[in-house]
């Protein structure tokens, strides 16, 4: 298994209950195929430029470890979910 690091970009204008229940979905998933190691939640930020006319959004940060097919189907999920307005996955060297 690999390690990896995530942060997705949530909508603004969804609540704190929904950006929890998120966090708690993709803990999950991520526990399906792999290990999460940290969930940190930094809060809105402003972007540096406009995303989908939003100029401030909610970031969230998850280290973990998984198998390389396993990061297909997390982005599957991401680009479905309508509240994230953008996401990255990178593999952090080990």
């Amino acid at each position: 298994m690999n390690k990896y690091e995530s942060i997705i970009i949530i909508n603004p204008e969804v609540d704190e209950a929904k950006v929890k229940a998120l966090e708690e979905q993709f803990s999950g998933l991520i526990n399906e195929n792999g290990k999460l190691e940290s969930v940190e939640n930094m809060g809105k930020k402003k972007l540096a430029y406009e995303i989908k006319k939003f100029k401030e959004a909610t970031y969230v940060l998850f280290n973990f470890e998984a198998k390389p097919d396993s990061i297909k189907e997390i982005e599957r999920i991401y680009r479905i979910t309508d509240e994230i307005i953008k996401f990255i996955i990178i593999k952090k060297e080990n």
